[in-house]
């Protein structure tokens, strides 16, 4: 039973993919073994098994190298010239060479933290919170708080536009119809959303510190959940980082409701801005949309219909009682409101 059970484990090693396991290219890239074996089928099986023992299955029993292989690799290797035997093999890193005919694995203590999408969304986002969290501090100098400002909307547009590129790609046809479909399909996420956002704040000269909220909010998110997924094992993670993510990933309702508040009031504060030399006409009416988009939109319409109710609640009633010539304009800006 037991040859019978190493044999079909032979046998699922044997069909086993690599080439579609990414773990496979730098396990082989560490292992140090002459020029002249690497190219051997036998050898190259012989380590295939080793490498489906370590990361697949722990009980595949992987038997030595023939006696006759490695007879025929020294006698190789003592008729091969002085270079050829110092000399470094193609898939090892630069600063890595082997130093004798004899060869010898040298696995890798962990996996690799590779580039995925998941990995280029932390690295930006906890760029952005940093840039955005020094932008707030009072004592930062002024010239260094706006750039931190600028960039911290800069390094969100790109992390929005990354992540609608990975999950939507690109228009199938760069015509009027082509682009009419991606945008339908693209105009109510959350990626989107967060795009129009901060770019309308990126390319104004208005520094609304406000504004940052949403955009900590976001980057928060992404961070803790990369961190609660990748890190969990850490220690510095369980020390110091895990009640913090915790708290973040538990309240996210929270902070999706305090990022509500600061985009709408910034729309106000939009409107209080045309009366100052630094009115941006073009940007209010422009961030309105958005506020409408986003009162309509599935993903931000729970948040921001609860604020906007609050608002209704609070106002509306001193409003009718104090100042009853406004009861023309709002009605008429509601009717634009729910078109």
């Amino acid at each position: 039973m037991g040859d019978e059970a190493q044999r079909a484990k032979r046998e699922a090693a044997a069909s086993y993919d690599y080439d579609g396991d990414s773990r496979w290219a730098d396990y082989w890239a560490n292992v140090l073994i002459p020029p002249n074996m690497a190219s051997r089928p036998d050898v190259i099986n012989h380590f295939k098994h080793k490498f489906y023992q370590r990361y697949i299955d722990p009980d595949l029993v992987v038997e030595p190298m023939s006696s006759t292989s490695s007879s025929r690799s020294s006698s190789t290797t003592s008729s091969s010239t002085t270079s050829s035997n110092t000399g470094v093999r193609s898939r090892s890193n630069s600063g890595r060479s082997s130093g004798s005919g004899t060869y010898a694995t040298q696995a890798p203590n962990a996996a690799p933290l590779r580039w995925d999408r998941q990995t280029v969304q932390f690295s930006v986002n906890a760029w952005v919170f940093v840039v955005a969290v020094l932008s707030l501090i009072p004592l930062v100098p002024g010239h260094l708080s706006n750039r931190a400002y600028r960039l911290s909307f800069l390094g969100t547009t790109c992390s929005s536009l990354f992540s609608l590129y990975s999950l939507y790609g690109k228009p199938t046809a760069w015509n009027l119809q082509g682009l009419q479909i991606y945008f339908q399909t693209i105009i109510a996420t959350k990626d989107f959303i967060t795009f129009v956002y901060c770019l309308s704040f990126v390319t104004s000269h208005l520094c609304l510190k406000l504004a940052l909220i949403p955009i900590i909010c976001r980057a928060l998110e992404h961070v803790a959940k990369f961190l609660r997924r990748n890190f969990s094992r850490s220690t510095l993670y369980r020390k110091y980082l895990e009640e913090p993510c915790v708290w973040v990933e538990s309240n996210n309702t929270t902070l999706n409701i305090l990022a509500s508040h600061a985009e709408i009031g910034l729309g106000f504060l939009l409107i209080i801005s045309l009366f100052s030399w630094q009115r941006n006409i073009i940007q209010t009416f422009m961030y309105w949309q958005l506020l409408k988009l986003m009162y309509q939109a599935p993903v931000t319409s729970a948040y921001h219909r609860n604020v906007w109710a609050t608002i209704g609640r609070t106002f509306i009633p001193f409003i009718h009682r104090y100042a009853p010539f406004l009861d023309g304009p709002i009605s008429a800006v509601q009717r634009w409101w729910f078109r």
